[in-house]
């Protein structure tokens, strides 16, 4: 071992302070066209051929995309508070038992809004038919939607079916008018729809006019009357929210108009309809519920929309080529966009910008990839778009994110993903997630967000997503499944009229408001500085002589070798100058992997929280993050090293660290007293890596390797003393 003598660590005691995936054209081989199958019902659609050009299979099957969307959401490091608001009483669907798993919920409320009066109270539906108003975070029963309709009412078979959604008229405060939609078993009533699918309808989902005789009451008294009746051939993707454009102004010509999210009926995978103008499903319709030409009489068709002029099609279609388009909402900021949380079929969870006229592809597209609906290799459903593809006009998602199935998946079963869109937030109260639009996963319960202004219409990249944490009133670091008490979460997301966010779960029947933001590992590290020490004398390697110390480096000169005792780090040293222990502590330093690029598994570690040669924390940078050694953060507890990072997800960890030659800036936070540990490098904002882990305590820090060479400099520790160590 060499050393500097003329080189000494510097020691300054500190007061402490008071506690994106590219799109890009896929090129693949041409397609022909598929002719639409006729039914009675579907005779216009031959009509609407020469205005809706449908891809059909590929002439010859292109090599299938089997990991669509290979990059996965990135650590934010920024965490929702979050408290409850409100508990709903345990409710079961009025028509039946319930056979489904999925639906066997507390109580499956389904959204939360404000009322457009001024009283603070907020309206939550209950998919099992009773409508909740909400007062200082105590629910009460406004109105009995299922048993209004019993006992045609349908809420015990399949998603989405119940009481479905609520909405209020702008000027509610005035003419007491409210919005829902439920429904009902075609084989329990004797009403017609007013458009179905061509197979026959299994369901129908209801838009019904209230209005209440006195809109400041508590309970609903008044009249109602049906503005909207269509029939669905399958038990899913029905009618999956309405509402109105809370940007739009009196006089703007949006205001009072009703938008509707019309699902497949489950039936797009196999036919056309999606693309078909001649029917409402897999659309987004907009109405006037106030107006009288549309064929039933019962609402108005208003002349702005894009396809009032186009012969044989459905006037009150505002977008089309939707399978599930659960749920909407408009940027207050900016140019009041639309945004849609779009739920995929067999890969792809999206998020597109919706304009008047859009079609989104499905079923000839899902996301911005071919969906093959004739592959007989379901493995084999998404294939590259053909080089043509801008001759059909599709608008592909702006932000999204794929299923990211097990190794072992057979390209049929649920995997258990599902978009749940969300709000851009416009809050000043939470101004680390001013202009992000903030959504999730609605099985799994998983927080994301993007920029707005990353997600750009026609771009040849999707929006960069970002995890979300979640701390509770105690700032514990907690998960969606924590506070819902369930792996299933479902997930919901609410707003308030001054944009304030609430996340909602059927599987406890909770609300929780969003209290503000935290950052991740942001504790106190002030107290002792440690500079200046790459003299030789300041660390303590495994193997000295595999150790130089020239001066303004530490350099790991010959690759170490594993060694007896429990699978760690083969070769690091440990920084003796400074404290015998830190506790709180932030590590500052440059690194660099001298073991050629060419070797794709190659190394360095960060070591801290080191006890002794067993009992260590270290965070593993590498040019590898597919296997369970590399690219993550570890703890070595008298045992073999336990991976603990959030970003693995048991195939792939977060982005490889190093993957050249040059050097690197690396920070790593450790907080004992919350467990938080932070990896960043090269002077992101955000971490690379995360995790909570309160194994240890406190250690000393140090630098190395398994089995390659490295060195670091400019090393700077700042943090307060732990506790003295036992040797």
């Amino acid at each position: 071992m060499t050393g500097s003598p003329g080189i000494r660590p510097r020691i300054e005691h500190r007061p402490r302070i008071g506690h994106r995936l590219r799109i890009g054209r896929r090129t693949g081989l041409g397609h022909r066209p598929r002719p639409i199958v006729l039914t009675p019902l579907l005779v216009l659609a031959l009509l609407l051929s020469v205005l809706v050009a449908l891809p059909g299979a590929t002439a010859h099957a292109a090599e299938p995309i089997t990991d669509p969307i290979p990059e996965r959401p990135a650590a934010s490091g920024i965490g929702l508070t979050v408290e409850e608001y409100a508990a709903f009483p345990k409710s079961v669907p009025p028509d039946g038992p319930v056979s489904d798993p999925r639906l066997m919920r507390h109580a499956r409320i389904n959204f939360l809004s404000e009322l457009p009066d001024g009283s603070d109270r907020m309206a939550v539906p209950d998919l099992n038919g009773k409508l909740y108003l909400v007062e200082d975070g105590t629910p009460h029963v406004y109105l009995d939607v299922a048993g209004t309709f019993s006992p045609a009412f349908f809420g015990s078979q399949g998603l989405g079916m119940g009481l479905g959604f609520v909405t209020f008229d702008p000027r509610f405060k005035k003419n007491g008018r409210f919005y829902t939609v439920h429904t009902e078993l075609a084989s329990a009533t004797t009403a017609v729809p007013d458009m179905r699918q061509a197979a026959t309808s299994v369901y129908h989902g209801i838009v019904t006019e209230w209005t209440a005789d006195d809109p400041s009451a508590d309970t609903f008294k008044g009249t109602r009357r049906e503005v909207l009746r269509i029939g669905f051939a399958g038990r899913v993707h029905g009618i999956q929210q309405i509402d109105f454009n809370p940007t739009a102004r009196p006089h703007d010509k949006d205001y009072g108009l009703l938008y509707l999210a019309v699902g497949d009926g489950g039936q797009g995978a196999r036919n056309t309809e999606p693309q078909s103008l001649a029917l409402p499903h897999g659309k987004i319709l907009r109405i006037d519920p106030r107006g009288t030409d549309s064929a039933n009489g019962k609402y108005g068709i208003p002349a702005a929309n894009p396809f009032t002029g186009t012969p044989g099609a459905l006037g009150e279609i505002y977008a089309y080529g939707m399978r599930d388009p659960h749920r909407f909402s408009w940027d207050p900021g900016g140019r009041h966009r639309m945004y849609l949380g779009h739920i995929g079929e067999h890969a792809i969870e999206a998020v597109y910008e919706v304009r008047a006229g859009d079609n989104l592809g499905w079923s000839e597209r899902e996301g911005a990839f071919v969906f093959d609906k004739a592959a007989t290799d379901p493995c084999a459903k998404l294939q590259p778009l053909p080089a043509d593809d801008e001759k059909y006009g599709y608008t592909y998602p702006v932000a999204a994110y794929d299923h990211d199935p097990p190794a072992n998946w057979d390209c049929t079963s649920d995997v258990g993903r599902a978009i749940v869109g969300g709000f851009v937030l416009r809050d000043r109260a939470l101004p680390e997630l001013y202009g992000k639009y903030v959504f999730g996963d609605l099985v799994d319960g998983r927080l994301l967000y993007a920029d707005a202004l990353d997600m750009r219409r026609g771009g040849t990249e999707l929006a960069q997503l970002y995890d979300l944490m979640l701390y509770d009133v105690s700032g514990t670091r907690v998960t969606m499944r924590d506070l819902a008490g369930d792996s299933r979460v479902d997930l919901r997301f609410g707003q308030d009229a001054d944009g304030g966010l609430y996340l909602l779960s059927k599987a406890n029947g909770k609300i929780w408001k969003v209290t503000g933001t935290r950052k991740f590992a942001s504790c106190d590290t002030d107290g002792t500085r440690v500079t200046d020490v790459m003299a030789g004398r300041n660390w303590a390697p495994v193997t000295p002589s595999k150790w130089r110390f020239p001066g303004r480096e530490a350099i790991l000169a010959e690759a170490g070798v594993a060694r007896p005792g429990p699978r760690r780090p083969f070769e690091y040293a440990v920084l003796t100058a400074g404290p015998p222990a830190f506790g709180s502590v932030r590590i500052d330093a440059r690194v660099r992997l001298d073991t050629p690029v060419e070797i794709t598994n190659r190394d360095v570690i960060i070591v801290f929280g080191h006890q002794s040669d067993t009992k260590f924390y270290y965070a593993h940078l590498s040019t590898d993050n597919t296997i369970y050694p590399h690219n993550g953060i570890f703890v070595v507890n008298d045992a073999d090293r336990l991976r603990i990072e959030d970003q693995w997800n048991g195939t792939t960890g977060a982005p490889p660290a190093i993957t050249d030659a040059a050097w690197h800036k690396v920070r790593v936070v450790h907080c004992p007293g919350t467990g938080e540990i932070a990896v960043y490098l090269d002077g992101a904002k955000r971490p690379l890596m995360t995790t909570v882990d309160t194994t240890l305590s406190s250690g000393r820090v140090g630098f190395g390797s398994f089995d390659n060479t490295g060195r670091m400099r400019d090393v700077k520790v700042t943090g307060a003393g732990g506790a003295s160590l036992t040797r």
